[in-house]
């Protein structure tokens, strides 16, 4: 059975990452795409594109097709899979792939729909569809076979997924449309009301990477911004300090972790004794911004780890359960 592939594939809003079974995570590229808006064709993808977006012609469109964690642009994704997948060499007349991917817990059953629909046209034989939460934690390196209860946090670029797992299953979940994406837009937001100066997506990006911080309690970092000033229109240099941009996404940060202290409050007394022993793991981007575990284990008096593969969780549960996928059935 050599003709066909097995690929996972976890499609973020921020970053689109697929791995191939027996080879591993091959492309961890951004989900833009730069396409022609005359004639629809593909530019380019991944990097290459995102370093176009916010800097294109007339006639180029830098998109992400993605939004929330649901395809905002049906056309558009599709192109972008086509475009890796045929860039890796996976798809032919006699080897179409057989493709799992991954989904917010608490998308309707027409954004599913779209995913799948998405990835058959993409090329596929078969598609499988698996809730995010669920395969990051597989990816973590949980054992949520078991019947006891683990508790994961996964923030992407769009949605931040929170579920208790046990017995390979979802006990209680919920989903948020508060993520990485949000904190860009409240540093902008923030640059915008506070500084007059208008900056893009990647510039919000860069400061939320650089002095990003959920705590006040750590040392105070600077950072020189470059935008357009509000007041005479023109290019203009300010300095913004990681106090700053804690109090810009404290708001945010306070309604995940409002989410999370729901999902506990819903969840069955022996999976709570569970979690306080096991903690709870955070995945996904958000994992890295500094602080955020101890904001987290304070507020919910659990221990709290970040996954040391934060940003590949997804896409190594992925590869797991492809070689599971028995077990999956």
């Amino acid at each position: 059975m050599l003709l066909s592939k097995e690929i996972g594939i976890d499609l973020g809003t921020a970053n689109l990452l697929i791995y191939v079974k027996g080879e591993g995570i091959v492309v961890d590229e951004p989900s833009v795409v730069a396409i022609d808006a005359e004639t629809r064709k593909c530019l380019a993808a991944g990097n290459e594109a995102k370093n176009m977006l916010g800097r294109t012609p007339g006639r180029v469109l830098a998109i992400r097709p993605l939004k929330d964690g649901v395809i905002a642009d049906f056309e558009v994704t599709e192109i972008m899979l086509n475009y890796f997948l045929k860039k890796l060499n996976i798809k032919g007349m006699f080897k179409r792939p057989t493709i799992l991917i991954c989904c917010p817990s608490n998308i309707t059953s027409v954004e599913r729909n779209a995913i799948r629909d998405c990835a058959y046209r993409a090329g596929a034989k078969k598609v499988f569809i698996e809730e995010e939460p669920k395969v990051a934690a597989v990816g973590a390196g949980l054992d949520i076979s078991k019947p006891s209860g683990c508790m994961v946090l996964d923030i992407g670029g769009g949605t931040t997924d929170i579920a208790v797992l046990s017995l390979g299953e979802i006990v209680t979940s919920t989903s948020l449309k508060i993520a990485g994406d949000t904190l860009d837009r409240d540093i902008i937001r923030y640059l915008k009301d506070h500084k007059k100066l208008l900056v893009g997506e990647r510039t919000g990006e860069e400061i939320k990477k650089q002095i990003g911080t959920a705590r006040l309690d750590r040392e105070e970092k600077f950072m020189n911004v470059s935008g357009r000033d509000l007041v005479t229109g023109l290019p203009h240099v300010v300095s913004i300090s990681s106090a700053e941009v804690e109090g810009a996404f404290h708001d945010s940060l306070q309604q995940i972790v409002a989410a999370c202290k729901t999902v506990l409050e819903q969840t069955p007394p022996e999976l709570s004794s569970d979690i306080i022993t096991r903690g709870v793991v955070i995945t996904g981007g958000g994992a890295l911004l500094e602080g955020f575990d101890e904001l987290l284990s304070e507020e919910l008096h659990v221990p709290v780890f970040p996954a040391e593969n934060a940003l590949t969780c997804v896409a190594e549960g992925t590869g797991i359960l492809l070689e599971n996928l028995d077990f999956r059935k």
